[in-house]
Order: structure tokens, then C-alpha cells, then sequence
């Protein structure tokens, strides 16, 4: 059995799916941070089956939400000071998000002017749709 110590203080990413956490800790630029993190890959889990978890030893506050959201909003975060889950924090849905994805649209602004920001809006909450902010081109995940 596999033994992860427990964290003083930062949170824990639990409820990954399997397999993406490295995505994960590149989206957040864990890399850039001065900091511990263990990743979890493929962990049994009741609930999904395999799950990733991400333990990270750093403040809340370094940590992204509306990125971790618009990735994926059913992760589960669990806040950890002194060794103890003090807090739960819910994933919504951002209204918008900046550089986090590319607008494909060739003809999009965003092609032609490298410094202009990529930023979408969600366009649809239900159907978790977003939308480029320049050329309202719908952003469709990279098929895999």
C-alpha cells in the first residue's frame, strides 16, 4: 500500500479523473511555485472507479480557482491547515478565462495580433459552453 504523508498546510485536489493531473499541474503552473506537491495517479476510488489527487504545500490563494474550475469543476478541494481539512471550496463555473485556452478561428483577432489576450465567456452554463470574446467562435475541446 502506497503511503502519501499528510500536508501542514495547502490543499489537496481530490476527485481528478484519472490520468489528468499532469494537465492539471501544468494549467496551474504548479511548477512555478516554491513548494511540495505529490501527485496521485490512478488511486482506487469508490466513487469514480481510479481518481488523481494533488496534494499541494502552499496557500489557498496561489491556486487558481477559476482555471481548476473551467477544467473541471467536480474536483474536489479541501483546504488543510495544521494537519486538518478546514474548509471545502465548491467549483463553479467561471464567467470568463483568460490565456487559459486558444481561439481556433483563423480569422479571429487573436491570430493576427500575438499580443492580445485569448479570453473566452461562458456562453451557455447548461451545456457548459464558452465562447472566443472577439470572434464568438465556440471553443471545442481537442478530441483525443
Amino acid at each position: 500500500m502506497l503511503n502519501v504523508g499528510k500536508i501542514e498546510e495547502g490543499f489537496v485536489l481530490d476527485h481528478i479523473k484519472a490520468g489528468k493531473s499532469l494537465d492539471l499541474y501544468d494549467h496551474l503552473q504548479l511548477d512555478k511555485l516554491d513548494c511540495t506537491v505529490a501527485i496521485i495517479k490512478n488511486a482506487r476510488s469508490n466513487k469514480m472507479g481510479k481518481k488523481d489527487i494533488l496534494k499541494v504545500e502552499c496557500d489557498i490563494d496561489m491556486l487558481d480557482l477559476d482555471i481548476l474550475a473551467f477544467l473541471d469543476h467536480n474536483i474536489t478541494v479541501n483546504v488543510i491547515k495544521n494537519g486538518e481539512i478546514v474548509a471545502k471550496k465548491d467549483l463553479i463555473l467561471p464567467r470568463e478565462i483568460k490565456n487559459v485556452i486558444k481561439c481556433r478561428n483563423p480569422r479571429c483577432i487573436t491570430s493576427i495580433e500575438q499580443g492580445l489576450p485569448h479570453v473566452f465567456f461562458l456562453s451557455d452554463e447548461q451545456k457548459e459552453i464558452y465562447r472566443c470574446k472577439y470572434c464568438e467562435e465556440k471553443y471545442s475541446a481537442p478530441s483525443k
